[in-house]
């Protein structure tokens, strides 16, 4: 199966991040997901195959879903004939200033808040009930951003300092619109077989209005775990997880250079976000 890692189209270049290319298209921005994976803030030179079509298609189906909710940066998945080669991996979509925070929603304890927790009893330092375990759904579901410091990892920080950086009407709409769409998301992949674990989205203003941008709710900034396993006390990922267990227990110092990925952890990761894709919308990967 082709993989893509990187394009180069015949349009104004702006910007190539870890995983999605962008372009300038007739006064909006074109986003292109490539299959390009990153981990511990490193890009590995293997693709996975159908990532950055189930990243695409997966956001914008969400971003259709939720847009009663708030208003976000879609306008078309439909490629121009010039562009059919990116057709279900690439999007048209409004600009938007970026509000450089990570508005990261909570409402299981596991990950970086499950040490924090077994450390502290905190979570972003609000203070929790004794007695949970990894995987413990959370009294109610938690904001805790985070914002990037020059090298790319993320830096979290408290609401308050939230408030501070990005002015509090803005902070406390964002937060407000992070909590909805993981309430909204959360309740809808519980019919679908998955526990929403956590999630992270990224706001943007247009002109002075705050709207969703970049992805939403996809396996690589989402945790979703089999709701018929976890029933069970079993957190089986169908995400980005996966891949950093394996990372994890690999040996690497996770400084780069970026390992080699073996064949079968690249097949693995690829058969769980396909398979996360057709549990949510009922449909194959195209």
């Amino acid at each position: 199966m082709s993989v893509i890692t990187k394009t180069d189209l015949k349009l104004p270049f702006l910007h190539r991040g870890k995983v999605r290319d962008t372009y300038e298209f007739d006064g909006n921005l074109l986003i292109v997901s490539t299959d390009r994976v990153s981990a511990f803030d490193s890009v590995f030179a293997e693709g996975i195959p159908k990532k950055g079509a189930v990243l695409n298609q997966l956001s914008a189906f969400w971003f259709k879903k939720t847009k009663s909710i708030i208003e976000n940066h879609f306008i078309t998945d439909a490629m121009p004939e010039h562009l059919k080669a990116m057709q279900g991996r690439a999007m048209i979509v409004k600009r938007a200033k970026l509000i450089p925070m990570e508005a990261v929603v909570r409402g299981y304890l596991t990950g970086s808040g499950w040490k924090e927790y077994k450390e502290k009893g905190t979570l972003a330092g609000i203070k929790l009930p004794a007695g949970l375990k990894n995987g413990s759904k959370l009294p109610e579901p938690q904001f805790t951003p985070s914002t990037k410091a020059e090298s790319g990892h993320d830096i979290n920080i408290s609401v308050e300092e939230a408030e501070k950086m990005f002015g509090k009407e803005a902070a406390d709409f964002v937060k407000k619109s992070a909590i909805s769409l993981y309430k909204f998301a959360h309740d809808y992949l519980l019919t679908k077989g998955l526990v929403l674990a956590d999630t992270k989205f990224e706001f943007g203003y247009v002109g002075s209005k705050i709207i969703l941008i970049d992805e939403a709710i996809t396996p690589d900034s989402s945790r979703y775990w089999l709701k018929e396993q976890y029933d069970k006390g079993i957190l089986e990922s169908m995400d980005k997880q996966f891949l950093r267990n394996y990372l994890e227990s690999s040996g690497w110092n996770k400084e780069p250079p970026a390992p080699a990925l073996p064949e079968e952890i690249i097949e693995k990761t690829s058969e769980r976000y396909k398979a996360a894709y057709k549990m949510i919308t009922g449909e194959e990967v195209k």
